[in-house]
């Protein structure tokens, strides 16, 4: 029996809250907070046993054994890991851009211990075989899970929908055509009433290619005056609005995928209130930037979805703390140099995001507290995948974090694990350091020993 004790460390576990629904909107309304709120909270302790969480509090003191590891936290907070659920790993295929290894590096460094990855590599993931590629290149890294979304349709084309029964059962979390939009409302009543049949999660990039193709960013004052192509907010809000209207004839689970506008956000915030079974996310830069971040051309500010206007970005913010956006993913999309500077019309879309997403929500989203920042980051998607982890109760896997939510550091390109550096942050002072990651109770990311051994 191998134990490992970790005392002096300030739990924060949101799985506690309400675990029989995902995040339900109501400590969100009632109970905003800062992140200093973090030294009101207890310090105790967390056992772990054969790599899963065995007790808490003076249980995990009475418990532990003469042999076991222990470990002082120093007063920082021990958190659920985070459920990164959109990450492009871009291997097979794709590996001058980032290998699964060092994603999995950037991952550990990032507190994120489990990480789903999208369809979209080369080949495709459309077969069970590729499913397969991923799960077994993911077991050798040991340093993170990784699990795959299959295509929603062959090829991602958006035509004839992919084997979802088989690649369900291979190990596929949920379906998704990635950065395509199911276009064709015939295909997608096919998508979902099929996954209806499994109960799987049907993932939706809602932006319709109409009115978004060719588009270079968001439609507005800022994309006439650099002389673009504006891509309108009515592309997201018709699209949710399509999906959420097949959704109520279909039934089954739909999630939208990193959303931007408050139109979308309001079409989702009603379709809850029905009753209907719909989710959705977004990613740290449309709360933290909006579409001014592409003055002077930057093109490592190029993501698709677009950056929106100031007033989305509230909106987004609002609809955060207000339960109507139920996760926050990464979005992590690296890309090469090659792919990024050139010129805005012809740069490649998406920015890195698995080392810098807790800072980032860490240091903009000052109305949600610890435990509810870290609902949307670990446990609801947890829940939404049906995965384990994203939780401190007993029994559940050893994924966890220790941060000091408080401590500031400066976003650096060069020191990015990621394999691509396109990160619009660059420069910026965040707070939130990761300063351990446990993966089935495994320590896989020591940010203390990895600086020895560098003076070293």
């Amino acid at each position: 029996m191998k134990q490992t004790l970790i005392e002096n460390a300030r739990l924060v576990d949101p799985g506690a809250v309400d675990p029989s629904v995902i995040d339900p909107g109501v400590e969100e309304k009632a109970k905003p907070s800062s992140k200093s709120s973090s030294e009101s909270i207890p310090l105790s302790a967390l056992l772990i046993e054969d790599g899963k969480i065995a007790a808490h509090g003076d249980d995990a003191f009475s418990k532990v054994t003469d042999g076991a590891l222990r470990i002082d936290a120093g007063g920082l907070v021990l958190a659920p890991g985070l459920v990164d659920m959109r990450v492009q790993l871009r291997e097979p295929g794709e590996e001058h851009k980032e290998t699964i290894a060092t994603a999995v590096a950037a991952a550990a460094a990032g507190g994120v211990t489990s990480m789903v990855c999208l369809p979209s590599t080369q080949p495709i993931i459309d077969d069970v075989s590729v499913v397969e590629f991923v799960a077994r290149r993911g077991r050798e890294q040991k340093g993170c899970k990784i699990y795959c979304y299959a295509a929603a349709t062959q090829g991602m084309r958006g035509e004839q929908i992919s084997e979802m029964g088989l690649l369900q059962a291979s190990g596929a979390l949920g379906f998704t055509d990635a950065e395509r939009v199911i276009q064709d409302a015939r295909v997608m009543t096919r998508v979902l009433t099929y996954a209806r049949g499994f109960d799987a999660l049907v993932i939706q990039h809602a932006e319709d290619r109409t009115l978004a193709e060719d588009g270079d960013m968001n439609q507005g004052e800022v994309a006439d005056r650099l002389g673009l192509v504006g891509i309108p907010a009515a592309a997201e809000a018709i699209m949710v609005e399509r999906d959420l209207r097949l959704l109520e004839g279909t039934g089954g689970r739909c999630h939208f995928a990193h959303l931007t506008t408050e139109a979308a956000l309001n079409a989702v915030r009603r379709a809850k209130e029905r009753g209907l079974d719909v989710t959705c996310d977004t990613a740290p830069q449309y709360f933290c930037l909006d579409e001014t971040a592409l003055e002077g051309y930057k093109t490592f500010a190029k993501v698709t979805p677009p950056l929106r206007s100031v007033s989305d970005k509230r909106a987004v913010v609002a609809g955060l703390l207000d339960g109507t956006i139920d996760c926050i993913a990464s979005d992590h999309s690296p890309q090469d140099q090659d792919s990024k500077r050139l010129p805005l019309p012809l740069a490649a879309c998406g920015m890195i995001g698995l080392e810098t997403t807790l800072a980032l929500c860490l240091t903009h989203l000052e109305g949600l507290s610890l435990a509810q920042m870290f609902r949307k980051l670990a446990t609801n998607p947890a829940r939404l995948l049906r995965i384990g982890g994203g939780t401190l109760q007993i029994g559940e896997p050893a994924d966890l974090l220790l941060c000091d939510p408080d401590r500031k550091w400066v976003i650096r390109e060069e020191e990015m694990r990621s394999k691509s550096k396109n990160t619009a942050f660059h420069e910026e002072t965040v707070r939130g350091v990761v300063t351990k990651t446990w993966v089935d109770g495994r320590i896989v990311f020591d940010r203390e020993r990895e600086q020895e051994q560098r003076r070293s």
